[in-house]
Formats: structure tokens, sequence, C-alpha cells
């Protein structure tokens, strides 16, 4: 009995965690839509990223995206918001997001990642929807 309690409490602690992390993303990016998107001024790329983004609250947690992460919003306007996020062991990062349009978006970010510092700009904009071949990205 004492572990079928102990169970019930773990899911709804589980829940409630999941319930105010949704409550943390920006409401900023709720004018963004899942789609393609493309990423120009990443560190080493010469050429522009192509992704497929099914989570557009994943940009507030660009360098950790595909990672858990906690997120802690510190402003959040219309058009922009300013995020501070902490993944576990994986690192912690510091971003601010402008949204241009809604299919354009600024994203300055820094922290660690993987032990090391990052720091950057990227300019993400939306291309298209996703090709229907493609499964949509967890990022």
């Amino acid at each position: 009995m004492k572990r079928l309690k102990l169970v019930g409490f773990t899911a709804a602690v589980a829940v409630g965690a999941l319930t105010l992390m949704a409550a943390q993303r920006p409401a900023a990016l709720a004018q963004l839509a899942p789609g393609l998107w493309e990423f120009s001024g990443l560190p080493g790329a010469k050429v522009p990223l192509r992704q497929c983004v099914a989570d557009v609250s994943s940009f507030a947690t660009f360098e950790h995206r595909g990672r858990s992460c906690s997120l802690n919003v510190i402003a959040d306007r219309a058009s922009s918001a300013v995020v501070d996020y902490s993944c576990g062991g994986a690192g912690f990062g510091h971003s601010k997001l402008d949204v241009i349009t809604p299919r354009s978006l600024r994203i300055e970010t820094q922290g660690v990642s993987d032990k090391l510092p990052f720091s950057y700009v990227v300019q993400a904009r939306r291309v298209g929807d996703c090709p229907a071949t493609a499964t949509a990205s967890r990022h």
C-alpha cells in the first residue's frame, strides 16, 4: 500500500514538474510555427543549417536542443524573451530571443555546453513545411 501511494505521489510530482516547465515557455515564441527552419551564423558552419523543428520552444535552448532542460523565463514581451536554462550535467545557458516576424527570429545565446563555453548569434527563418517523408525532429 505504501508503495502504491509513493508511485502515485511520484507521478503527481512529475506531472506538476512538466506543467511548470510548460508554463515557463516564452509566450513571445507563440507566434512562430513549426516547420522547416534555416539557421545562419552557427559557429564553424560555412552554409546555413536547415532543420525540421517540431517545437519552436526549443529555440530558447538552442545550443542544448534535444536535451532535457529546465527554463527560467526572465523577461517575456510580445516580440522578445530572455531565458536562463539549465540542462544538468550537459550545461546551462542564457538566451535572448527577438521575434522579427512570425517567420524570422534572432537568437543570441551564451553559456556552457559539455564543459566548454559558447557565445554566438543565430538568425533563424522559417523556409517552409517539413518534407512529407521527413519525420518530425525532436529539436
